[in-house]
This record gives structure tokens, C-alpha cells and sequence, in this order.
């Protein structure tokens, strides 16, 4: 049985995120869906836009981190303000020449959102943002001790401070720039020991959000940012002289 919505068509299958993002903004303009009301189904939105079930889920994640939509447990998915493609704001990316070049710009972001985050974090954590906290900082050192570094459970470890700081845009942000932040946590160089001199400061950002204490946090953050640059500028030379040596 077909499940097409009148407004909405197969896409290309280049860029689908990106496509069903600015498609479905544009459905919700044009079909006046208003904020309460319910949206196709996942099935509907993937048939309608020849898509797989991994995109239409990825793009509704973004719409919720956006604050656009929100699911509701065996109801659906529903709007929670209008918008269209002219308004919705698409990914951020950084047009740089190099990696190296890349996360540092990123990094400048980074530290202005993450200090802050942190620090928020430290102030107005609840009990149950901590043992979450906790829990991801577990996983990340449990896997860090087992493999020398961390990548996803890191990232995740830091996604838990944003929502501890109660602040949905810092969310908001982080999902407009999340291709360039993951290329942290995605061993850059190909070095797995990336940044792994800052494990350390995990835990001890972790006890000053536990211990309220937002100066603490905000210095703990630098410290885990600050080596995370060190090591871009020494291992991108590292890189460039290794490529250097064999191109003779």
C-alpha cells in the first residue's frame, strides 16, 4: 500500500539529510501544517520521499534539537512552530583549506560555547543530570582504558554538560555545527591518541559540575580544550612532514 503525502515527492539521492530537511520545511509551509498539529508519519515521509527509515529519523532528530518538533511515544510526531526552508536554519560548516585549519576554527567556537556550557552545568545541574553525566563519563573512561581513546562516548560525555546547563539553545547550536565538531572525535591525523592527554580532566571537570562550583568547571573545560589544541598544532605538522618525507 502506498503511503504518499500530496506535497511531497522523491528526492535525489544526493545530500538526503539535507534534502528531506529543506523538503519537509517546505511541506509544513505550504501544506499551513500549524504548530499542535501532527506530521506524516515516518512511513508516509518515507515513502513520499523515497528515503530510508535512517534519514527521515536523522532529520526529525534535528527538527526536535532545533526545537521545531517534537515526538510524542506512540502518537506521533507534531509541530511546535511554523517554518519554512527560507527560515529553518541548515548546518554550519566551515570553509577551511586544511583539517588542521578546520579545527582550529572550530575550537574558537568550542571553547565560547563548551566554558560556558560547563560552567551553567556546574550551577544549575539537578541530581539526575549529574548521574547521567556520570554514566557517560564511565562508558567514555571504561573505553578509553580499553582501546586508548574514546570517540563517540567522549562526544556524548559532553552532549550530557550541554543539556545539564538547562539552556536548549546550547543544544540548538551544537546541531547546527555537528559535522565539524564530531571531526573531533572522528581521530583526526589518524591518530587514535588525539587529545588523549586530556582524558584526566573529564573526571575532574565531572567532580566541579558535582561540586557546583562553576569557576572550577569553566577552568576545567580550557585545561581539556587547551590540549586539544596543542595536539592539533603538533600533529598536523607531524602529518604534513610525514607526507613531506614520502613525497621525495
Amino acid at each position: 500500500m502506498t503511503l504518499s503525502v500530496p506535497g511531497l515527492s522523491p528526492l535525489p539521492a544526493s545530500d538526503r539529510a539535507g534534502t528531506v530537511m529543506k523538503a519537509l520545511a517546505d511541506y509544513i509551509a505550504q501544506s499551513n501544517l500549524k504548530p499542535g498539529e501532527r506530521l506524516p508519519t515516518e512511513r508516509e515521509l518515507m515513502q513520499s520521499l523515497a528515503v530510508g527509515r535512517s534519514t527521515v529519523r536523522e532529520v526529525i532528530r534535528q527538527f526536535q534539537a532545533l526545537g521545531v518538533v517534537e515526538s510524542r511515544k506512540g502518537s506521533g510526531t507534531y509541530l511546535l512552530r511554523g517554518i519554512s526552508s527560507d527560515t529553518i536554519h541548515m548546518p554550519l560548516s566551515i570553509d577551511a583549506g586544511t583539517l588542521r585549519e578546520g579545527l582550529l576554527a572550530t575550537l574558537d567556537i568550542r571553547r565560547g560555547l563548551e566554558a560556558e556550557a560547563g560552567a551553567l552545568a556546574a550551577l544549575r545541574r539537578t541530581q539526575a543530570d549529574l548521574d547521567i553525566i556520570e554514566e557517560k563519563l564511565e562508558a567514555m573512561e571504561k573505553v578509553h582504558l580499553a582501546e586508548g581513546t574514546s570517540g563517540k562516548y567522549d562526544l556524548a560525555f559532553h552532549l550530557s554538560v550541554y543539556d545539564a546547563s538547562h539552556n536548549p539553545m546550547f543544544g540548538q547550536l551544537l546541531e547546527q555545527m555537528r559535522e565539524a565538531f564530531e571531526r573531533f572525535w572522528t581521530k583526526p591525523f589518524d591518530r587514535p591518541d588525539f587529545a588523549g592527554r586530556s582524558f584526566p580532566f573529564h573526571r575532574t571537570l565531572f567532580e566541579a559540575i558535582a561540586a557546583q562550583d562553576a569557576d572550577r568547571a569553566r577552568r576545567e573545560t580550557l585545561t581539556i580544550l587547551e590540549i586539544v589544541e596543542e595536539d592539533i598544532r603538533e600533529m598536523s605538522q607531524d602529518t604534513a612532514q610525514t607526507m613531506h618525507k614520502v613525497s621525495k
